[in-house]
């Protein structure tokens, strides 16, 4: 099976600050692959490389054989980005949000309208999508920034802290939409995330990540084996000596 992400030595240096150092890992077809570890160890950093936002200092990367560095337009046409503090048009009811922005990846009226209805499966909000967006929760909110990442049925889905600072419900409701997503369209995605029980219930492997470094790596089960521990939040910690 051939690669969906394939990092090579990623280097990312922000003048004295080395933000990414020789971070390598790859990421296969169908799989959700999450990046943790601690706010400045270099996680959305890489997510942004991988999205075409920002340029690595050095390194590879590429998404299906797509170099991100040498054909971004071509990456950008496989690649949905989910940042973490994004946010929808307020004034605009969650379906206008929708046809909007599903208007950018659509040529036909049929494959918009398809678009659409799929975008609203995905967020589960009914009638709510009829109203502004300035009426939403956050948790709604969410639900429909997720159903945008996911509606164009993209190769790969790059999520940052898809569901942070959500409540339970809304939490639940944003995990079981990725992990159904993944397994009925095949879509790959790449995700991070504080939430430790997040990454367990959604990943199939992970890589923890500390100072700009990929400091161990492997499938959740494996790795709490491996290091005698109960949860993944007891691993980062012996990983990084603080245990």
């Amino acid at each position: 099976m051939s690669l969906a992400v394939d990092a090579r030595s990623l280097v990312k240096t922000f003048g004295n600050i080395r933000a990414l150092d020789e971070v390598t890992f790859n990421i296969k077809q169908g799989e959700v692959y999450g990046l943790i570890g601690p706010n400045g160890a270099g996680k959305t950093t890489t997510l942004r490389i991988i999205s075409t936002l920002l340029l690595p200092t050095s390194g590879t990367i590429n998404i299906f054989n797509v170099d991100v560095v040498k054909q971004p337009d071509e990456a950008r046409k496989i690649i949905s980005y989910l940042p973490e503090e994004a946010g929808a048009y307020r004034n605009l009811s969650g379906l206008e949000y929708l046809e909007f922005m599903a208007k950018f990846n659509t040529t036909t009226k049929q494959d918009l309208q398809a678009t659409i209805k799929e975008a609203a499966e995905i967020a589960g909000l009914g009638e709510r999508l009829k109203d502004k967006a300035k009426t939403y929760s956050k948790g709604m909110k969410r639900r429909l920034l997720v159903a945008r990442a996911l509606m164009t049925k993209p190769k790969l889905a790059v999520l940052d802290e898809p569901a942070s600072g959500l409540d339970v419900l809304h939490a639940y409701h944003i995990r079981q939409i990725i992990k159904t997503y993944v397994k009925q369209q095949g879509v790959t995605v790449l995700l991070s995330s504080h939430n430790m029980l997040e990454v367990e219930f959604l990943c199939d492997r992970v890589a923890l990540v500390n100072k700009g470094k990929i400091v161990v790596e492997g499938q959740p089960q494996q790795l709490k084996t491996q290091y005698n521990s109960q949860n993944l939040e007891e691993v980062f910690a012996k990983v990084v000596g603080y245990a």
